[in-house]
């Protein structure tokens, strides 16, 4: 194997997953001006995050039935399999777990994101006032 192709096969391998910021950590950050975003940008990451809220809201009653064994046959397979359904949705890792979490977590993002718009509007009033009192801008 060619130096190249190691090369290329290390660039390929799966990298470690990275930690995601929790809403509470990302409205502390943007509390302390971590972070500031623009009002049309914030509105439309505020639109997006609803829409996923709004669309869980609507599927929800759906969702949970992946709490409850599927319907199959009496089998001990049939029971093992449907008992490994209902353990992969709802386990630590499960889609319904996850889902779960997400559903109760998105209204704080929302929060810090609204939370950074009102950052940017503050730097950008900061801002144009520097500039006004350095003479690079037009006083109002």
């Amino acid at each position: 194997m060619s130096e190249e192709e190691s090369a290329r096969q290390v660039d390929q391998a799966p990298q470690p997953a990275q930690r995601l910021l929790s809403g509470v950590e990302l409205k502390t950050m943007a509390a302390n001006r971590g972070f500031a975003v623009d009002e049309t940008t914030g509105d439309r990451m505020i639109q997006a995050l609803q829409g996923i809220i709004d669309s869980l809201e609507a599927r929800w009653s759906a969702l949970q039935q992946f709490q409850q064994s599927p319907k199959m046959s009496t089998t001990a397979t049939s029971k093992w399999v449907s008992n490994l359904m209902v353990n992969t949705a709802t386990d630590e890792r499960g889609l319904l777990t996850q889902l779960q979490q997400a559903k109760a977590e998105l209204p704080t993002y929302i929060e810090a994101i609204n939370l950074a718009k009102s950052n940017y509007r503050t730097q950008d009033g900061d801002s144009g006032t520097a500039l006004r009192r350095a003479g690079t801008v037009e006083q109002p």
